[in-house]
């Protein structure tokens, strides 16, 4: 992997030396799930509460059909 050249942009009193590359990752990868809506379902949904309600609503529909057709 190569390193990255210094960023133009970067400025000086910025010191990442002592830095660690993905200390966090683990632990954020275990507790969180991004999805990404589409703009139009997006309007619909403002946030994650009413999209989790939506879904839990759709999976118990989903499973009384499958009980009732069985």
């Amino acid at each position: 992997m190569k390193k990255s050249k210094k960023h133009v942009d970067m400025l000086p009193e910025y010191d990442f030396s002592k830095g660690v590359r993905g200390k966090y990752a683990k632990r954020y990868a275990t507790g969180s799930n991004v999805v990404v809506l589409s703009p139009d379902v997006a309007k619909k949904f403002p946030d994650s509460d009413s999209v989790n309600k939506a879904l839990r609503t759709l999976v118990r529909l989903a499973n009384r059909t499958r009980k009732q057709s069985a």
